[in-house]
């Protein structure tokens, strides 16, 4: 039987398009990333089908009940116009799926942290490189405040940067559809003429207010990667010297006698 096939458990898996891997995370900040924002620390574990569910229906819910309009006048002490701004119909849907991403991502990193202890224990060869027609993917060395400082220019990018092609389009691309609608460039503009009243009257608040926790996530989110993404470098490459330095079976060379 081919010893490859005698592996349960891999700690990464390499594809033209992303790099998936596991590592200990603390569950708490699972909890926290997904209360900030429900699919946020499904994002965290790299299971992205689930996380990038949650994040569309986030957006797609919070703004049909207007949450985030109605935090921000609760905020300002508006209470009777928070109440007036919500819409009861999709604010009790939205409660349920809140309440399971944040359930749902604590409970996955303690079953993930379990599954890390043993396939760190069972150290499976981890293949370093992978190709297709669209793209190559390959372990290496990257800088975390690069891909931090990155991420802060326009989240996705740090993604992108370490190669997290999936995750970096998405929220790339839900950046951009946020700033639009929230007339954030034209706040900008306003704001660069010196204009701020007119800055602040053009901003949707509802639409603006998704982005701190955007940018909070993308940036923790990318720097914890690429710390990650070199510890693994750093573990196939001692796992192949290990194995491949030196053959138990070479023989070493003599000196001719005489």
């Amino acid at each position: 039987m081919n010893r490859s096939q005698l592996h349960r458990r891999y700690r990464a898996l390499l594809s033209p398009f992303n790099t998936s891997q596991i590592h200990r995370k603390n569950p708490w900040i699972s909890a926290f990333f997904s209360f900030s924002f429900p699919g946020f620390g499904n994002l965290l574990q790299h299971r992205y089908a689930k996380a990038f569910t949650l994040i569309s229906w986030e957006i797609f819910i919070n703004s049909h009940a207007k949450i985030n309009t109605g935090i921000m006048y609760s905020l300002q002490g508006q209470f009777a116009r928070a109440k007036e701004t919500l819409n009861p119909n999709w604010l009790m849907i939205y409660v349920s799926i809140y309440m399971f991403g944040i359930w749902d991502s604590y409970r996955s990193t303690v079953e993930i942290n379990k599954l890390y202890t043993l396939a760190d224990r069972e150290d499976a060869p981890i293949k370093p490189m992978a190709m297709s027609v669209w793209d190559i993917n390959f372990l290496n060395k990257r800088v975390p405040w690069v891909a931090a400082a990155w991420s802060l220019l326009a989240p996705g990018l740090g993604h992108l940067y370490l190669h997290k092609v999936l995750p970096g389009f998405f929220l790339f691309g839900w950046t951009i559809a946020i700033m639009y609608f929230s007339h954030i460039p034209l706040a900008m503009i306003y704001t660069a003429s010196g204009e701020f009243l007119q800055a602040k009257e053009v901003l949707d608040m509802q639409w603006t207010l998704y982005l701190p926790s955007i940018y909070c996530f993308v940036f923790y989110d990318a720097y914890v990667s690429a710390v990650e993404y070199n510890k693994l470098f750093e573990k196939e490459l001692s796992k192949h010297l290990r194995t491949n330095y030196q053959d138990p079976g070479f023989r070493m060379p003599r000196s001719q006698e005489g």
